[in-house]
């Protein structure tokens, strides 16, 4: 592959800005695009075809994690890096479980972010030391006889409808959005507060704001 095309996807102006910056300064890369939220990076991959698609997982709209899901599903051949600050064990495994290629922190350096994108567009997977060394300390807990923590068994439509729910729509706001039942909606929001043990709306919202699905500014 000689030119690595690439696609960034956050909501923030300021730090696409930035990452495109420093994709820039490296021959091999050109960015072919820049998305402000889920829904609008699985456009813009279906009319770029990227090879590389860096995204965040706190964005309105649609999250990374659905967005990822999706693309996996619609556009395998397209290698998903979540860039973000937060190393939450919850949302690296249902990230990885969703078909992403890569885990990088915002705060990486230069070379690390050169190093993950060309890892990724040769097939192979790069997670940040902070992510593998949290994962591998999962993987020892689970011999050792210790629970996954509830988080991780949150499913895609699950972590969508938290994310929905913490922007502070409504239940039949939910359901018009995505085309479901409020009956539905509210199974979902029941199946969240007994699998996270949280039981009122803001509850769900700090636990949204805290694991990073929204930013604080919501």
């Amino acid at each position: 592959m000689s030119t690595i095309r690439i696609l960034i996807a956050d909501d923030h102006a300021l730090l696409r800005a930035g990452v495109r910056s420093l994709l820039k300064s490296v021959p091999e890369f050109e960015v072919v695009g820049e998305a402000n939220d889920g829904r609008e990076a699985l456009q813009l991959v279906d009319t770029l075809r990227p090879h590389v698609l860096l995204m965040d997982i706190s964005m309105p709209n649609m999250n990374g994690l659905m967005a990822a899901s999706k693309i996996s599903v619609e556009f395998p051949e397209v290698r998903v890096i979540i860039l973000s600050m937060h190393t939450n064990e919850d949302f690296v495994g249902q990230a990885i479980q969703n078909g992403v290629a890569g885990y990088l922190l915002k705060n990486a350096e230069a070379a690390e972010l050169e190093f993950a994108v060309k890892a990724v567009a040769r097939g192979e997977t790069y997670l940040t030391p902070a992510v593998s060394t949290r994962m591998m300390g999962d993987y020892v807990d689970l011999r050792n006889g210790k629970p996954a923590p509830k988080g991780t068994q949150l499913t895609p439509r699950q972590t969508e409808i938290l994310q929905l729910i913490a922007e502070g729509r409504s239940t039949k706001e939910i359901a018009g959005d995505l085309r479901i039942s409020v009956k539905t909606v509210e199974t979902h929001r029941a199946q969240l507060m007994d699998r996270l043990a949280i039981h009122d709306i803001p509850g769900l919202v700090r636990y949204a704001m805290r694991t990073g699905l929204i930013s604080r500014e919501v």
